[in-house]
C-alpha cells in the first residue's frame, strides 16, 4: 500500500512507533442499491472503501478522493454517517497506527468499478444479500448507511 509522504516523513523520525491518525470511509451505493467493495491489498479482507486524509484536506473530499483513487468511481458524499477509532493496528512491516475515521454515505455518479491502485486486488459493486464476508465493523457501516437520516452514529 502507498504511504502518503506526510506519513513517509514522520516515520523517518519515529519508526514504527504508534501514530493517531485520521481516515476516511465511503459507504457508496449506486442507482440499483448495490455498494461498492474493495478487497485489500495488506490482509485480503472486503471492506467499503477506506483511506487517509492528507494534511489541511477535509474528511468529505477526502472520501471522494480516495474513492475514485481507489475504485475509479466518482462519488457525491450524501451525509455522515459515523465517527470511530480503530486500531492500533500493526501492518507487516511493523507500522503502528490509530485512526479516528469519519464515515460517510455516498451516491455513485460516475465511472466504472475497476482496480485503480495497488491498495486493492478487487473491486466491485454488490448487492445487499449478496455480500462477501465482511468484518462485524464494515457490515456495521453499510447497515448503518442503509437506514441513515443523516443523524451519524458515535460511541456515546
Amino acid at each position: 500500500m502507498p504511504v502518503p509522504e506526510f506519513v513517509s516523513a514522520l516515520r523517518q523520525k519515529i519508526g514504527h512507533d504508534l501514530l493517531w491518525l485520521p481516515g476516511v470511509g465511503a459507504v457508496v451505493f449506486d442507482d440499483d442499491g448495490r455498494v461498492l467493495l474493495g478487497r485489500r491489498t495488506d490482509d485480503g479482507r472486503w471492506t467499503v472503501i477506506t483511506g487517509m486524509v492528507e494534511p489541511n484536506e477535509d474528511p468529505a473530499p477526502a472520501a471522494v478522493r480516495e474513492v475514485e483513487e481507489e475504485a475509479g468511481v466518482v462519488v457525491e458524499v450524501e451525509h455522515l454517517i459515523d465517527v470511530h477509532a480503530t486500531g492500533p493496528i500493526t501492518f507487516p512491516n511493523g507500522d503502528q497506527c490509530s485512526f479516528l475515521t469519519t464515515v460517510f454515505r455516498c451516491r455513485y455518479v460516475s465511472g466504472e468499478a475497476r482496480v485503480n491502485d495497488d491498495e486493492s486486488t478487487d473491486v466491485g459493486w454488490f448487492h445487499l444479500d449478496e455480500l462477501p464476508p465482511l468484518d462485524g465493523l464494515h457490515r456495521r457501516l453499510i447497515e448503518t448507511a442503509i437506514t441513515s437520516t443523516g443523524v451519524p452514529s458515535f460511541r456515546r
